[in-house]
């Protein structure tokens, strides 16, 4: 098999373990042979609609069993896999389409008003919608026969467009041996098992869903239970229905899970793993969770890193909490100053990584790629600490630090603090101008539903908790917050709206 690459993945997976249960999706469910037949036709279709070697095939669509053949498809090819966020705009859609030059667009069947008004200058010639005409494209590839395609480890397999919180979103190009490596740290650092059953309800467009849960469990031989949208109701149906032991999911998920009635009542005894990120975990979730016996294996990661970064394992979740952890075993991680020198204990300083899963750079972007990395680290933007023991605490983005008198005041540090509070479910802390001290900080908050908030009370609630000068001026009540579709907070939109008021 000369395909080194996740193309072969359902290959190898289906020769081990054929008959075992590979995705699970409704009331169907596919075995790795099935898998691997399915992935198979399609890129015999593939191929039959023109796409070669390099061409990029995009998917846009809600977590489906065709999301993970498309890209399976694509890495038999040797061609380049683009996930698209279901929650852009057509104009950002079409963006993507054409800063990736996209060739061939497999979609949901919801998104097909969406695909015939995008415009007609991008490089897309092949469209694939999901259902009757996908299926009737998979029937026509009379052949299910082996692509022998030559695929190396350092080749491109997805180009994955960063969140965008600020900005045009760039291209991450991650090469299969980077999603391989970092399928490997998960293996090693989460102890995985073959009989792991993971509810995979975090979308798949996002890094995290696909790279931290679905395909480390596809390489253990686990099976996925592919939800199309994230609902806590839903949620303990699945778990109790197909006995759960794994999930991922962002702060927010997890909030919803704990605040819902049948959260204290609910079977959770088979879930075994919790996987955290996308945001650091409120300190009172964390321990709502251990009083259910649930412990949080958070970590943190970034899009450009396959995310994979740093880890906090479950012997160290409740001595550590609040820590992201240490770096994952096949990833090397620093917390540094902006010379690259290490930072002391304590201080804050920058993360910057290197590793076998990190990118090589963004999509036709040399030199926004050259100036992301200095001597080899990528460098983060996020800002951290690093404890005596060598565990690294994330404070903040740096862009988002707030210098108020010339003392930096990290939000997130707030934010953790006002998340105590009984009748704030959601909270924002942004800078807004200030006469005396250039810029001093402001808390959006979101009350719990039928509370009534009373924001000096609010801000009295801080007092002696936190530094004077930490302590937010303002606060303002939002029915929400703006987030991105993997549930990030979306900071910049926060300033925008509340900033200048």
């Amino acid at each position: 098999m000369r395909n080194e690459g996740l193309g072969s993945w359902p290959a190898r997976r289906a020769r081990k373990t054929p008959h075992r249960t590979a995705l699970v999706h409704g009331d169907t469910a596919w075995t790795y042979a099935q898998l691997h037949e399915r992935t198979t036709r399609l890129a015999h279709a593939l191929r039959a609609r023109g796409v070669r070697r390099g061409d990029r095939i995009a998917y846009l669509g809600p977590n489906h069993p065709s999301y993970l053949e498309t890209l399976f498809a694509a890495g038999t090819l040797g061609a380049v896999f683009v996930p698209l966020n279901i929650r852009l705009a057509g104009p950002e859609i079409a963006y993507q389409l054409t800063d990736s030059g996209t060739k061939a667009l497999v979609y949901g069947p919801q998104y097909a008003g969406l695909v015939a008004g995008l415009p007609g200058d991008t490089d897309v010639r092949a469209y694939v919608e999901v259902g009757a005409v996908y299926e009737e494209e998979l029937a026509k590839a009379a052949t299910d026969e082996p692509i022998d395609e030559p695929v190396a480890p350092d080749d491109t397999c997805i180009i994955m467009y960063t969140s965008g919180t600020t900005g045009r979103p760039k291209g991450a190009m991650l090469t299969h041996a980077n999603l391989t490596w970092n399928a490997l740290n998960v293996l090693v650092d989460t102890d995985l098992i073959a009989d792991e059953r993971a509810l995979v309800s975090a979308p798949l467009f996002h890094t995290a869903g696909l790279n931290m849960l679905t395909l480390p469990v596809l390489l253990k031989g686990g099976t996925c239970v592919l939800v199309e949208a994230f609902d806590p109701q839903t949620t303990f149906d699945l778990i109790e229905r197909h006995r759960i032991t794994f999930m991922f999911g962002v702060p927010t998920m997890f909030e919803q899970i704990a605040r819902h009635p049948r959260w204290p009542d609910a079977d959770l005894s088979s879930l075994r793993i919790l996987t955290c990120g996308g945001s650091p975990v409120p300190t009172a979730m964390i321990a709502a969770y251990q009083e259910r016996d649930l412990t949080f294996l958070q970590g943190y990661g970034m899009t450009e890193a396959s995310p994979g970064t740093l880890f906090l394992d479950a012997e160290h979740a409740v001595t550590k909490a609040g820590s992201a952890g240490v770096p994952h075993f096949f990833s090397d991680v620093r917390v540094v100053r902006p010379d690259m020198a290490p930072v002391d204990i304590g201080e804050t300083g920058e993360i910057a990584v290197r590793g076998p899963h990190v990118m090589p750079g963004y999509w036709g972007l040399p030199e926004e790629t050259a100036a992301s990395f200095t001597d080899g680290w990528f460098r983060s933007g996020d800002a951290a600490r690093v404890d005596e023991d060598g565990y690294v605490f994330v404070v903040d983005r740096i862009k988002d630090m707030i210098i108020s008198g010339g003392e930096n005041i990290y939000p997130a540090e707030i934010e953790d603090l006002l998340l105590t509070h009984p009748d704030i479910v959601e909270c924002a802390v942004i800078g807004v101008p200030d006469d005396k001290w250039g810029e001093v900080p402001r808390a959006v908050v979101v009350p719990r539903e039928g509370a009534t908030l009373d924001p000096d009370a609010v801000l009295a609630s801080l007092a002696g908790r936190l530094a004077k000068y930490k302590i937010p001026k303002s606060v303002v009540l939002a029915a929400e917050l703006p987030r991105t579709a993997s549930g990030k907070l979306l900071k910049s939109r926060v300033r925008t709206r509340y900033g200048n008021s």
